[in-house]
Formats: C-alpha cells, structure tokens, sequence
C-alpha cells in the first residue's frame, strides 16, 4: 500500500516538459510512481483542477540563527519552498573558537551582532533564540539534523573562519601565510562535515555592527582565490559571491572567473535586479558569465523575479550605510542615533556627508523622494502613504530636517520605501528575458534576513502570480523549471528538483488560478518580541517534503521531516 497518492493533478515535472493528467503515487518518501496509479495508499489527495509540481528550491536564504527558534523556517514552505541553502555571503554562525561561554565571548558574540547589523535580524532574537553551544561548522550541522520542516544545506562563511583565526584583526588587514593556512583547515573541516561550499562578500554594503568592514571584505585576492582552490577537493561543493555594489569592473569579472577556476565549481552572485530602464546595465552584469565562459569557467547570476521593493529604517541602517561617512553613524546604538538626529549640529553633519557621496549612490540621500510607509509615534499616523518631500513642502522646512522629525518621533523605527517603478509590462516583459538567458537563475531570496526591509522570501510566488497567472509571459511549466530544477542542477542536488520515479517526494499542489503571495504585512513573532515583514500565499494547497505533509491550505503541520543536506552524500559536483 502507498502512503500518498495524489490523483487527478496536472503534472508539471520540472524538466519544462508539456504538462499532463496523471497521479503521483508515494511510498516511504519517494516517488514510486506516476501517470496513472491505481495502488490503494492510506492518504489521498484529490488534484483535480490543481497542477503537481516539484517542491522549490532556494539556493540563498540566511535561515542559519532562524532555525533554532523555528524549525518550519517560515515563511519559506507556505510558498512552496521545500529545500533551502543558508550560509551565504560569508555570513555563517559556525564555526566558533574555544568552548562554551568562552566560545561565545571569542567569537559568537562577534557574529551575532555583525548579522544583526549587516543582515537585519534583531539582535534580541539572536541572543535569545540561538543556543551558541556549538564549536565547529560539524558541530553546527549535528545540532540541526532532523530538527527542519525543509531540506536544508549550510556553506561555509569566510567572515566567520576569518573571525575565528584572526579575532579583532579580522577586519582590518590581510592575513599571514600562517593564518590563511588555518583557515584553510577551517574550511577543510567545515566541507568534509558536508557544507554546501565557500561564501563570501567584499560588498562596501557589508559593514559590522562597529561600523567596519566585515572580515571577509579585509581579505586579498588571494586569499579568496587560496580558499576556492580547497573547494575542489571536496565533491558536491559550489560558490557564491557578492563582489562590489554597483556595475561590476573588469577586474571583479576575472576575479570571480579565477575563484570558479580554483574551485572547479560554478559562482552564483547576488544580485541582479532587472527593469526596462536598465537594459545595457544588466547587460553589462550578464557578461560576466561570457568573460568567465571564455576562460573556462562558470560564473551565474542571481536574479529577483520582481521589482526590489526595499523598506529602509534609520533604527537598522542597513543601505544608508553605504552613503559616505554614515557606516559608523548607522553602527552608533538607539540612544546615540536619536541624540545626533535631535541635535541641528548632528543633523547638519549627517546631511553634509550623505551629500558628498558620489556616484549613483548618492541618489539614496535624495531624501524628498521616500513614501511613509510605517509609523510609530500616534502624531505621525497621518504621514502615512506620503512623500517626505509633500510632507516637508506642507510644513514648510527642508525634506531632511521633515525626514529627521518623523525619524526621531517614531525612535528611530519609521520605515521608508521608494515609488515601485518596476511594474510597468516593458519591466516584466524584460525579467522573462532575462530569465531564460543561461547566465542568469531566479532567486536571491535573502530568506531570514533583512527581516524589516524586503519580501523577497516570497519570490516563488511572485514569479507564479506575477509571470504566469497575471500576464501569462511564460507557460507553467516554463517557470517550475525555473525555480526547480535549474536550481538543483547549479547545486549538484540529487534525486530533488524533479518528478519522476525514484525521486525524494517534495511536492508542492498548487491552484494556477490562484497562485500568488498574500498581503504583506508586520508580524511579531519573532524571539524578544521583535517584528518581520511576513506574507504567506495564495493558492498553495499542500506541500510534501520527502512526503510527509508540511503545508496544508494556509497553515504548518507539526510534521519536521526534512534532510539536512550534505555535500558530497546528498550533491555531486558539477563540471564546468
């Protein structure tokens, strides 16, 4: 007798093949048949008017302290998620120095508030909802096996090996011959325990919760590339890389082209963001892969299926950072922001140095241009869905001091978004382009980061409601393959990705007619109380991972039967 058999469905197998009528029979979590299956099963699953498609797979999420306070890694499996990659852009938890409270005190308490800073998870989530008990990245990974509704793998974080050799001088200069050498142990370790691969980023948006650099962004070329070169001792293993902000140089090019060289693995890098109005710049990014291509090695980039609609607040800093001078402003703690905002001598001074800033940057300090989005204070309820500049033009004073006074009301929590000039049909038109060139994957979820400023957690629902049900520029099937199967075949993911027989049973039962993401909404749910931008989705019925049910209708099951992903077990290695 089957455990499941879902019946009637459209089957969508994530190869980009024709769909078709058929059933899907599932028996200790793998497929064991399809077509038509007539097998009794103890549960079964009526399809009829719904399409059957392979679980989704996120390959750059930050899910890494989330998954300690909650093992669903919400809201990722109510939009169809059903394996995810952590550990990216060098930003691990693992592994630490020393033992216990002394590994804590070396080297976690570093991490900790560096991705507080850097990757907008509340610092009093982390220091209550991570147990820190942990030493190396294979400690690390032990304590979450068996413990996850998703499948989910791990990379391994140059910010926090180059941490846990050098300590404090880790951002700030580059590393002896002896240092690098224990790094490299470092890594060694952390991929023979099966990380995923090497992450890394030289971002000037990176910065630590001290206002400098994040340790990896101190590195030399050829650290990175000494790095790389380890990975290729290890079966299974990718990259992935966040070079520079802005239009990428010729030398950022053959740096990620000799990063893929060392390692004999594919470099996915975030992020690509794609508009009518950006043709030749995205253009320009997609090379990359032709200069990597040419050199024999394999560079890809990651791209948002929609617009990137950001919320920025002074209270995290995260993107204002990048104006000059504000990187150690936007590290000061609450008390000391509030008391610089307040005073008109801070102001001024804040105000002069984002004006310096050159280069299209500077377009972020264009203070008049930001909606209201969230307030806080009762008094500034009424600015809500307004433009600074409005406001500041009906209260007569300039848009930075207008920005400044709301700021301050609101203890620094006000959140702020830019006009989505991303929707208009020329944009889309040109994202399913895009899409379907072979130097370019959809993702870039940035799942359990940035927990006050983006949706993207959503992006798999925003391709299917926004590309396929609401504009029909690509076919079903088309777009499955997109968020399936090209995924697991960049990672080296085996028996995932697809539906045939022999495969893992993740599954996802959709309704085409319904298929999107719910309202976006603030939810405090977090450990400490803290907020996040939360949506679940609409039109996601069931979601199946190594086929036990997870998501039924809008809502988790208590089920956690998900593979903690390994390399080199669970990946094979992907040639160039």
């Amino acid at each position: 007798m089957l455990d499941t058999r879902i019946v009637g469905g459209t089957i969508v197998d994530g190869t980009g093949s024709v769909p078709y009528i058929g059933d899907v029979g599932i028996k200790d979590g793998r497929i064991v048949a399809l077509g038509r299956v007539d097998e009794a099963a103890v549960r079964t699953i009526n399809a009829d008017g719904l399409a059957v498609t392979p679980g989704f797979i996120d390959v750059h999420t930050h899910y890494d302290a989330q998954a300690f306070w909650d093992t669903t890694l919400s809201p990722s499996p109510l939009h169809g998620v059903t394996t995810v990659f952590g550990g990216n852009c060098g930003f691990t938890i693992a592994p630490l120095a020393g033992l216990g409270a002394e590994a804590f005190e070396r080297d976690g308490d570093y991490l900790m508030r560096m991705l507080a800073r850097v990757e907008g998870m509340p610092l009093e989530s982390l220091q209550k909802g991570v147990p820190w008990d942990w030493r190396s990245t294979a400690d690390y990974l032990n304590r979450l096996e068996g413990t996850l509704m998703p499948n989910a793998g791990f990379m391994v974080g140059h910010s926090a090996i180059r941490r846990v050799v050098m300590g404090d001088a880790a951002t700030s200069r580059h590393s002896t011959p002896e240092e690098l050498d224990l790094m490299v142990a470092l890594l060694r370790d952390g991929l023979a325990a099966g990380g995923m691969g090497l992450t890394s980023t030289w971002s000037t948006s990176h910065n630590d919760h001290n206002g400098d650099p994040v340790p990896s962004r101190a590195a030399s070329r050829d650290e990175l590339v000494a790095l790389c070169r380890v990975v290729r001792d290890f079966p299974g293993t990718s990259l992935e890389f966040i070079p520079q902000v802005g239009e990428f140089t010729r030398d950022t090019f053959q740096l990620m082209t000799d990063m893929s060289l060392a390692a004999q693995r594919p470099l996915n890098w975030n992020l690509l963001q794609i508009y009518s109005v950006n043709r030749e710049s995205v253009d320009h990014q997609l090379g990359g892969g032709d200069f990597a291509e040419a050199q024999g090695g394999r560079v890809v980039a990651l791209a948002l299926p929609d617009s990137f609609r950001l919320r920025l607040t002074f209270k995290s800093g995260f993107v204002l950072d990048i104006l000059n001078g504000w990187d150690r402003l936007m590290a000061l703690d609450d008390t000391a922001k509030l008391a610089m905002m307040s005073d008109p001598s801070g102001r001024t001074e804040m105000e002069r140095l984002a004006q310096t800033t050159e280069g299209t940057v500077r377009s972020i300090a264009n203070w008049g241009q930001y909606i209201v989005a969230e307030t806080f204070a009762a008094d500034n309820a009424r600015f809500v869905g307004r433009t600074i500049g409005d406001i500041a033009t009906e209260l007569g004073q300039t848009t930075w001091d207008t920005l400044c006074d709301i700021v301050v009301a609101d203890k620094l929590m006000t959140a702020l978004k830019t006009p989505d000039r991303g929707q208009d049909e020329a944009s889309w038109e040109r994202r399913v382009e895009v899409f379907r060139d072979h130097r370019c994957l959809v993702g870039a979820s940035d799942a359990g980061a940035h927990l006050d400023m983006i949706d993207t957690f959503a992006y798999s629902t925003q391709l299917l409601g926004n590309c396929v049900r609401k504009r029909s520029l690509m076919p079903i099937e088309e777009a499955i393959q997109l968020i399936t199967d090209a995924p697991a075949k960049l990672y080296g993911v085996t028996d995932r990705g697809r539906l045939a027989v022999g495969m893992h049973a993740d599954i996802v039962v959709l309704d085409p007619a319904r298929i999107g993401t719910a309202e976006v909404h603030t939810k405090f749910d977090l450990p400490g109380g803290a907020g996040r931008i939360y949506a679940g989705a609409e039109g996601i019925e069931h979601v199946l991972v190594n086929g036990a049910m997870v998501v039924e209708g809008p809502e988790f099951t208590d089920a956690r039967p998900g593979t903690l992903i390994r390399s080199g077990s669970d990946t094979t290695t992907v040639s160039l």
